[in-house]
């Protein structure tokens, strides 16, 4: 127990930091584009890039965990991650931001998240599920805890050293914690082939594909706009960021909800009420402006909502699909739910600099609610399954 501990503790203490020194733009976009002389847009280039260049190595990376280990990969991946901070720090074109961001995207795959899941795996096997929705809880304090940090240094000493604190702190600290921290584990290889159900793309198939990967471009473009978005409402940017980072607590909120309750409901039930909740919270904030009472209430909604999505969205395949073919079914959903995630903050910030927020809060409500509406065709699809199986 006391080993879990320790291990669950190392791992949430790397996963906070790695997701944070990462997921600065939101704080530092602005700094950064008045800087290197970008449109607002194009500084948010670099987290469509991250995400992207996550997807698409994801087949890669996970053949290095089975050859190597994840606790190396991670390892290797914090030092990157540190490389590509340093090298983010110094640039003074495009060329070498967005290079500097796609590095920064293949050390993510190599350190971030997934790699946390698969060690875990290895390491606790039959505890694994209850470390791992742990886990996902705590690692949703990274914008909360970093997003004041971030604003706080940048402050001080400026965005590029800000992100030369962080470089320093990923290579010095993250990456020997990793290596020290938490033992070496054997890979669990699993030699049986599953059956690739998933390939049938069915209409079950693409109706969780498509409200997965609308919500994800809602949940992961307002983290990233959602500084901005308040600023341009009106709140002054101390404020924005108290209310950002108040959103990440109340996501917590919202996974530490469904991880109490996931036994009695399954992650179907848990999706189809926080997609509600998500456009709820939007319509409100649309409707009547940034008063405190409907700020108090988007913040609520959306908050709890998307915080409970997430963990939804990692465990909605088990309800159509059997076991066997959960990382079947989770590999074809992760290239479409991270190019959504990665077109967000461009399409989100453009159209934030063109057009206002009530033209960007209507599209985050069409998504959301476009997504809401294909967790119900899900509803109504599982319905018929379970009807039609009792009658036969």
């Amino acid at each position: 127990m006391t080993r879990n501990l320790s291990v669950f503790l190392t791992l949430a203490f790397t996963q906070i930091t790695g997701w944070g020194v990462v997921g600065v733009l939101p704080v530092l976009a602005s700094s950064i584009a008045v800087d290197l002389h970008f449109a607002l847009p194009t500084a948010f280039l670099g987290t469509a890039v991250m995400f992207a260049t996550m997807g698409l190595v994801a087949p890669v990376i996970g053949r290095g965990f089975e050859r190597f280990g994840a606790k190396r990969v991670m390892a290797a991946g914090a030092a990157l991650i540190g490389i590509g901070l340093a090298s983010l720090s110094v640039t003074k074109s495009l060329p070498i931001y967005l290079t500097a961001w796609g590095a920064l995207g293949i050390a993510g795959a190599m350190f971030l998240t997934t790699a946390a899941y698969v060690y875990l795996a290895d390491f606790a096997e039959e505890r694994a599920r209850g470390l791992i929705g742990s886990l996902m809880l705590v690692t949703g304090l990274a914008g909360s805890v970093f997003w004041p940090l971030t604003a706080y240094l940048e402050h001080i000493v400026g965005w590029r050293a800000t992100i030369q604190i962080y470089a320093g702190g990923m290579i010095m600290i993250i990456m020997p914690l990793v290596l020290l921290g938490i033992p070496e584990v054997k890979s669990i290889h699993r030699k049986q082939e599953v059956e690739r159900r998933t390939a049938q793309r069915g209409n079950t198939f693409w109706f969780l594909v498509s409200a997965i990967a609308l919500n994800s471009f809602v949940t992961f473009g307002m983290e990233a706009i959602g500084i901005e978005l308040f600023r341009v409402l009106g709140a002054d940017p101390a404020w924005a960021v108290g209310v950002a980072s108040f959103l990440g607590v109340l996501k917590v909120c919202g996974r530490l909800i469904d991880l109490l309750g996931g036994k009695r409901w399954d992650a179907l039930s848990t999706g189809i009420v926080a997609g509600a909740m998500i456009p709820a919270g939007l319509l409100i904030l649309l409707a009547f402006g940034a008063t405190t009472g409907s700020l108090l209430a988007c913040l609520l909604l959306f908050g709890i909502g998307s915080g409970a999505f997430a963990v939804a969205r990692a465990t909605m395949p088990l309800v159509f699909y059997k076991k066997a073919e959960y990382a079947a079914a989770m590999s074809a959903i992760a290239l479409p739910m991270n190019l959504t995630s990665a077109m967000a903050a461009p399409i989100l910030s453009g159209l934030l600099t063109e057009s206002g927020a009530p033209a960007t809060l209507t599209l985050l409500v069409i998504c959301s609610g476009a997504a809401l509406f294909l967790l119900l065709k899900l509803g109504s699809l599982r319905k018929q399954e379970l009807t039609s199986t009792a009658t036969t």
